[in-house]
């Protein structure tokens, strides 16, 4: 999974300037600002305020500090214990959990993939909404048919090798941080008030339950938030030395931080909870323009257009990367990871966006919203994130990890020797990300687990018709109660479907 591969305006880096040992501490915290605040900071104001009050919206971003922090270091750990695994982050699970386990978290990776890009199409035509009245949220349709007309447009010029050019990233980069910084000066200094921050701080007159149960509410669009917060431990082989990928990280992440929890706080003091919870998917905009007028929600959504549209292209090409590297590593047939003459993966290409074609096309009979897609891409998102804290966390306790069927290949358990200081400290990052990664999955919405389970279920027809092609074992003991897990959870979603019990 490298830092391109997030649901945020990924980052193009040009491979001749990111030869071995070339890329600086500071590039390196752009990676991670880059790849991490994206379009999902404009809809902050209002997934926060759905879920909690201001004072469990503060406790919510520091677990998420916390956590998330411990999970960019995972990933720093496993490059360096495990520099000879370069299929994405997805390389780290499979070697530590075994084949299916790693097939199925770039499985889940793809699925969100496809999921986020959906949402973030919908955000950019809702947002449109507000100006062009054929985009408003009481025309859906008109809005589906101009995401499914945008997806295929794109998908045929990336068969040609369209890609997006450096100055696209830079254009979309200054557009969506210029109205962010724009927001925080206008905000604090002309709409904050602490009085209305303070007022109902903990909820108590409202309906978002507990403390608890706001805090749990809050976590999963933290993760969401926080995605792609890896990114410098992805180009820790090009760094000019370790210690740089390490500081990097901390500053990049604390940078994050700062940001999204500011956006929050400011907003929480400019209208209620009520109030914020009632705004539109461009929430950020709806604050601005209660701050400043009409104009400071257009500025706004300038920059939330430009950013998402410029973000789209590069995303949608980078949708078919899970797909071709399981099928260049053996877990999917060959021919999904072909390239054809103009260099572009055109197999896999066709098949991301089949089924980004196909979410819009559930999606909008079922009327689902940003928030919703936003809940289930994270979910799916979280099964590469768990299972290489619980790699590291073999590691630094067995030396190993769980038996695998290609031992002796770069799969296996190779690796730079670690000092016993190192593998403590690895060690106690391993429990933290671990631990926090469980809490996630139990802070969810069943609903989203659920639904997350009957996702991965149709991966399992290309899985086993590949082993059986390779004359490989399908399941080791391990892995089939993953597979029953999965199994018994997409039942019930099924169950769920068919009654009207489950919906998104």
């Amino acid at each position: 999974m490298p830092v391109t591969t997030t649901t945020k305006a990924p980052v193009t880096v040009n491979n001749t300037a990111t030869n071995k040992n070339t890329v600086r501490m500071w590039t390196l915290v752009s990676l991670i600002i880059g790849s991490t605040v994206g379009a999902g900071i404009f809809a902050l104001p209002q997934q926060a305020a759905s879920v909690a009050a201001p004072g469990a919206m503060l406790i919510g971003w520091g677990i998420a500090g916390i956590g998330m922090l411990s999970i960019a270091f995972v990933f720093q750990a496993l490059a360096v214990r495990k520099p000879h695994l370069d299929s994405g982050v997805y390389s780290y699970v499979r070697a530590g959990l075994g084949d299916f386990v790693g097939f199925a978290s770039a499985w889940g990776y793809w699925l969100g993939s496809v999921i986020a890009q959906v949402g973030y199409a919908t955000l950019f035509f809702s947002t449109l909404g507000h100006y062009i009245p054929l985009f408003s949220s009481e025309n859906r349709l008109a809005s589906a048919i101009a995401v499914s007309i945008l997806t295929w447009v794109i998908f045929f010029m990336l068969t040609r090798g369209v890609k997006q050019a450096a100055a696209m990233n830079m254009v979309t980069t200054v557009a969506k941080l210029l109205p962010i910084f724009a927001f925080l000066i206008l905000v604090a200094f002309l709409g904050f008030s602490w009085d209305k921050f303070t007022f109902d701080i903990w909820g108590r007159s409202g309906s978002s339950g507990s403390v608890m149960e706001q805090i749990k509410g809050m976590m999963l669009f933290t993760v969401w938030a926080f995605i792609g917060v890896e990114g410098a431990s992805v180009y820790s082989k090009q760094a000019r030395t370790r210690k740089d990928v390490g500081r990097a990280t901390i500053i990049g992440f604390f940078s994050v931080l700062a940001l999204l929890v500011s956006v929050t706080t400011l907003s929480f003091g400019v209208l209620t909870q009520e109030e914020l919870t009632a705004l539109g998917d461009n929430s950020l905009g709806g604050v601005l323009e209660a701050v400043v007028g009409p104009w400071g929600g257009a500025l706004i959504s300038l920059g939330l257009c430009i950013s998402v549209l410029g973000a789209y292209i590069s995303w949608q090409m980078l949708c078919a990367e899970p797909i071709t590297l399981m099928a260049i590593d053996g877990l999917l047939p060959a021919r999904f990871g072909k390239f054809n003459k103009n260099g572009a993966p055109f197999s896999a290409q066709l098949i991301s966006t089949a089924v980004i074609q196909a979410c819009v096309i559930v999606f909008f009979l079922n009327e689902t919203t940003y928030t919703s897609m936003v809940q289930l891409a994270t979910m799916m998102y979280m099964l590469p994130y768990v299972f290489s804290s619980l790699y590291l966390l073999l590691l630094t306790t067995r030396g190993k990890g769980m038996t695998h069927p290609h031992a002796g290949t770069r799969f296996d358990d190779s690796g730079p020797a670690v000092t016993p200081q190192e593998n403590r400290k690895h060690l106690f990052i391993a429990i933290i990300a671990f631990i926090y990664s469980l809490w996630l999955f139990y802070a969810a919405d069943v609903t989203y687990l659920l639904f997350g389970t009957l996702l991965i279920l149709p991966g399992l027809i290309p899985y086993i018709s590949q082993r059986i092609k390779n004359g490989d074992k399908w399941f080791n003991t391990f892995e089939w109660v993953i597979v029953a897990a999965v199994v018994i959870g997409a039942c019930f979603a099924a169950y769920g479907l068919s009654t009207g019990a489950l919906e998104l």
